[in-house]
């Protein structure tokens, strides 16, 4: 194999089609020494037999931009390459056959229109005009999405292969990577084999791009990092031709689990089970290429009986063709894209959940502008790996959530879904605790939270809808306590970072946006920038020493924190580690708060001593604790760190002692309410490594008058200029509608925008939701003198709009 280099710039593992994606876009960029290595044949792993649906709609604003970048692109590959792509702009139709899913469904297209997609809620007699061959049995409503289409999948990733070698790139099959050399963070090259065992060889590289499908967890483990994916069996049929059947759109029941696409005069029917078949598990033959595995009549039975009916012209039409495919499914339900934690030179593209095909184009260029610049493109927190933690690598854990994950796609997808397999691997210290006093957990990143608490005689299970769901008026309860009186809840899941050295504070005032140049108990609240100003992290510093520093962070972004601090250690002398296990986090706030702590301590509470934003080492019981004075509910109260081996004590004093307060447990759903009537940002929905911090409303978290830090110039050009969008509250003024998030936004009548974040605000007597508002040139009175409505299922909602919190807006309740 002569002709294989012995150095590249990259070398990117897989072809199929997101690996040829990537091998596309980078070479696009003007990279040259681009090398694309697979196993066996390009498309033989899963990309040849996918079902080649494009769809357009995504959860989120950037998934859908991707999604649409895809169409896009493949539409105009074949006159690029040469390269057939059976690109066809066919339309889809899902259809609804409950209320709840048709509410589901008329919330995606009130989505859609706030992401610029063409978009049309239809009644059963016009599903019916679309769709002439369905069933309407049952059928409560349908959504049309025009520009949706399906296209050849083995076609696109040659095309995509092709665009490539024009432009320089080599891509070579049959070649195996067997090993990956490493020297700390960084990959220096790979090793390979020919498929006939013949030649052997070593490429040295800048980086490498782990594009390996369902071959990726294995490949990922080689380079040295973290991806974690598991293969499913995936079924669909193809019919026997039927005559007179011609073009149609793509037809979605998810209900049934089904989706329908016409191909060549047949029907295609595939699935998406509830409870779907595990594979590999002992791992993947060496000799997979092209493969499928044995047909499993007896699973896809119930599928095909509900579709006979659906479709009456299956029962007579005969199967061509019971196919079976592996494809790999990630624990939740996004793919895997962008730099691994572990490793500086590892980039990832794998784990595409049965949406490859539409989501490759997208995904390939994302991810060769990353490695481009360094930086996100834009928001991508949805599919960063950084998401995924250490453990969901294991084995154990992927079998298990790889049951429930091929389903939850045509699943209801109601508010506050959780995750029923895989679950109680991260316990708080309190767990138990919580447990006897009626928690009901949700799970994020692996931790079991206490959600809400039912009450004596309740169930203790979530009751999914888009209304108002069996937990409603349990957190409404919640939310009371906080407000009138005092609460406690756990916070112990929430990222515990520890920064220590002698340039601990130069490095955090380098990387953060406010001051750490604070006394020893101070907590500073702060943003790690990136050097377009937007938000990287959203945390709270707090300082135990002069060489020691806390960072506190969302539970879901821990890693992705401390793997953006490692990185920009440089030549500063710190050390920095992940103490998150090491103490358990309660938090008591209310009104009476101080009086609950005062009754179980001897230290001092009063603001002369502890005033807002600082910390103090108290006792507590018989035990010791670290009282921090913050709140992200907007009521007086601290969070009280309890080394682990004296959680359980502490809980029992604070339980013992506010008894005779009526001191209410409560959940992260009481949280969450209590944050948005305060218009406290919610990072990851509210605030993104896009979204600039001035824009934000979080201007005053930043002090230009310090030394350099990242971002520095980009915040100091948008405070001179203006913020170009803000950061808006809005209550509705009917108080029976629910917000979530991606509700559009209108402005005097046009939409601009979408809410990033949604709750119910019990104190303020209706549905909360924050967004951005575009208002370049504007002043804050003319943004506010416009009327605003809230887009709900296709209603639009009158709303109050405030820059200001809406409750207590002068914070005068946390600084009592």
């Amino acid at each position: 194999m002569s002709d294989l280099p012995k150095s590249a710039r990259v070398v990117i593992i897989g072809g199929g089609v997101v690996g040829c994606s990537v091998a596309y876009h980078l070479t696009k960029l003007g990279w040259q020494d681009v090398v694309l290595l697979e196993r066996k044949q390009l498309t033989s792993g899963t990309t040849w037999h996918a079902a080649g649906l494009i769809g357009q709609l995504r959860a989120s604003s950037n998934m859908t931009k991707l999604a649409r970048y895809s169409a896009d692109l493949y539409l105009g590959l074949e006159e690029e390459t040469g390269v057939a792509t059976g690109m066809r702009q066919v339309g889809s139709i899902s259809v609804a056959l409950t209320d709840e899913r048709l509410e589901e469904l008329y919330r995606n297209a009130a989505m859609a229109r706030a992401f610029g997609v063409p978009v049309e809620e239809l009644s059963p007699a016009e599903v019916k005009a679309r769709y002439d061959h369905i069933n309407l049995d049952g059928v409560t409503g349908g959504v049309w999405l025009p520009t949706d289409g399906q296209a050849d999948p083995g076609n696109i990733a040659l095309a995509l292969a092709k665009g490539a070698r024009q432009r320089g790139a080599l891509v070579k099959e049959r070649i195996k990577v067997t090993g990956i050399a490493r020297e700390g963070r960084r990959v220096m090259g790979v090793d390979w084999v020919s498929d006939s065992g013949s030649d052997t060889g070593h490429i040295a590289c800048d980086m490498v791009v782990n594009c390996a499908g369902m071959w990726g967890h294995e490949v990922g483990r080689m380079a040295g990092v973290n991806v974690p994916l598991h293969a499913c069996e995936h079924f669909y049929i193809v019919s026997e031709p039927i005559q007179g059947l011609s073009q149609m759109p793509v037809l979605r029941v998810p209900d049934e689990c089904a989706y329908y696409k016409e191909d060549a005069g047949k029907i295609m029917l595939g699935a998406f089970e509830p409870k779907a078949k595990p594979w590999g598990m002992k791992g993947i033959p060496d000799s997979f290429e092209f493969d499928q595995l044995p047909e499993d009549f007896d699973h896809f039975e119930p599928i095909l009986e509900a579709a006979c009916n659906r479709m009456p012209m299956l029962t007579d039409a005969g199967i061509h063709t019971f196919f079976n495919g592996p494809e790999s499914f990630t624990p939740d339900d996004a793919y895997h894209l962008g730099l691994a934690p572990e490793m500086d030179n590892v980039w990832v593209a794998a784990g595409f959940n049965s949406i490859g095909i539409q989501s490759a184009g997208g995904a390939g260029m994302a991810l060769a502008q990353w490695m481009q610049d360094g930086e996100k493109p834009f928001d991508l927190g949805d599919v960063d790996i950084t998401r995924m933690h250490p453990f969901q690598g294991n084995k154990h854990y992927l079998f298990e959530r790889s049951k429930e994950t091929l389903g939850l796609l045509y699943a209801d997808h109601f508010p506050y879904r959780q995750k029923a397999t895989a679950r109680g691997v991260r316990r708080s210290p309190f767990h138990h605790q919580l447990t006897e006093a009626g928690a009901v957990f949700g799970e994020l990143a692996g931790w079991e939270r206490a959600n809400w608490f039912a009450e004596a005689g309740q169930e203790r299970e979530y009751r999914y809808s888009w209304k108002r769901q069996n937990w409603f008026q349990n957190s409404a309860a919640e939310h009371r306590a906080v407000r009138e009186n005092v609460g406690m809840y756990d916070m112990s899941s929430f990222g515990k970072i520890r920064v220590e050295g002698p340039d601990a504070e130069s490095f955090l005032n380098h990387i953060c946006g406010a001051n750490m140049s604070a006394p020893v108990g101070k907590i500073v609240y702060t943003q790690f920038l990136n050097s377009r100003g937007g938000i990287e992290a959203d945390v709270t510093v707090t300082r135990l020493s002069e060489t020691v520093y806390l960072v506190v962070t969302p539970a879901l972004t821990r890693l992705a924190d401390e793997t953006r601090m490692r990185r920009l250690v440089g030549d500063y002398r710190v050390t920095i580690t992940d103490v998150t296990a090491g103490e358990g986090v309660l938090a008591v706030m209310g009104p009476r708060s101080r009086e609950l702590l005062q009754k179980v301590s001897p230290n001092d509470f009063s603001n002369a001593v502890n005033p807002f934003g600082t910390a103090q080492e108290i006792e507590i019981g018989m035990g010791l604790a670290r009282a921090h004075r913050v709140s992200y509910v907007g009521e007086l109260g601290w969070e009280l760190y309890v080394s682990s081996d004296m959680a359980g004590h502490v809980f029992e004093v604070l339980q013992d002692a506010g008894r005779d307060m009526d001191l209410k447990l409560c959940g992260m759903h009481m949280m969450d309410s209590c944050r948005i009537e305060k218009g406290f940002r919610h990072f990851g929905h509210d605030i993104t490594c896009e979204d600039h911090v001035i824009d934000a409303g979080l201007g005053f978290a930043v002090d230009l008058n310090k030394p350099d830090f990242i971002g520095k110039a980009a915040v100091a050009a948008r405070k001179e200029s203006g913020p170009k969008a803000r950061m808006l509250q809005f209550r509705l003024t009917d108080p029976e509608p629910l917000l979530y998030h991606n509700e559009p936004l209108l402005r005097d009548g046009e939409i601009v925008g979408y809410l990033s974040s949604g709750a119910y605000g019990h104190t303020l007597g209706a549905a909360i939701g924050m967004g951005y508002v575009p208002c370049e040139g504007e002043s804050a009175a003319e943004v506010l003198a416009s009327s605003y409505e809230i887009d709900v299922m296709g209603i639009r909602v009158q709303a109050e709009a405030s820059l200001k919190p809406m409750y207590d807006p002068k914070s005068e309740r946390v600084k009592v």
